[in-house]
């Protein structure tokens, strides 16, 4: 396999996108975390990545029957370097007061589309 900068221009020269993106897979450190303890600024982190628009999506993820809750997530963050990415996660409050761990890795999108609508003041979303 070729390096990671040799194949994202690989996928461009070839008309990909090839947008780069962070994806954060973060779990619980053990039964006992405080997890909830942390939460209200996690989420206040989350928020503030938002509106600055370095985080793009994020929320937990199911077991994999897809019927439970495991207490893991992911989050995908705008980032120009994994290094920065890498302070995005580390500034996480659940990662930093050692609630949860992560794995970080790179995500080239090349292929995939999307439609999002928001009715504001309906409060309702749809996505396809």
């Amino acid at each position: 396999m070729p390096k990671w900068q040799e194949y994202k221009q690989i996928a461009k020269e070839r008309g990909a996108l090839a947008l780069e993106l962070y994806v954060v897979n973060t779990k619980s450190v053990g039964p006992d975390a405080d997890i909830p303890g942390a939460l209200p600024d996690h989420l206040a982190y989350q928020a503030q990545l938002e509106t600055s628009g370095s985080l793009a999506f994020a929320g937990p993820v199911s077991d994999e029957t897809g019927e439970e809750m495991q207490g893991e997530g992911m989050i995908i963050y705008r980032a120009t370097s994994l290094e920065e990415a890498r302070a995005l996660a580390d500034g996480d409050p659940m990662h930093a007061r050692g609630v949860r761990s992560y794995t970080l890795r790179r995500w080239m999108i090349n292929e995939g589309s999307f439609t999002l609508s928001v009715g504001l003041s309906a409060k309702k979303t749809s996505f396809s």
